[in-house]
């Protein structure tokens, strides 16, 4: 279950609208347990995540630039699941700085 080089978009998120034809790609390393990477797409120009992976579930903090402007910066907790086609999913329960709503995010990896 190791990220390290791992590619995945997200699919579905309980925030925005997910832009089908460009959606957030998101790269993955680890290292001992300690995962960090990039995004872009979508509504961000760029972002970086740092956290932690323990069995199947990654705790991060991140933070992006948007393309209206501004920026966003949270924590996030993913589920690491594998799909029938023995790809990964990441189902995230993620929150922005200064708001307690709880959204959900699902992202599949990139083969």
């Amino acid at each position: 279950m190791n990220l390290n080089g791992r590619k995945f978009v997200m699919v579905s998120s309980t925030a925005s609208v997910v832009d089908q034809d460009s959606p957030t790609e998101f790269h993955y390393q680890e290292s001992d347990g300690v995962v960090w990477g990039s995004y872009t797409g979508d509504t961000v120009t760029h972002g970086h995540f740092v956290g932690t992976r323990d069995g199947d579930l990654v705790s991060i903090s991140y933070v992006h630039a948007l393309k209206a402007g501004g920026t966003a910066g949270g924590q996030s907790s993913s589920r690491i699941e594998k799909a029938d086609d023995g790809l990964l999913r990441l189902v995230e329960e993620f929150s922005f700085d200064g708001d307690d709503t709880v959204h959900v995010s699902v992202c599949r990896e990139v083969a």
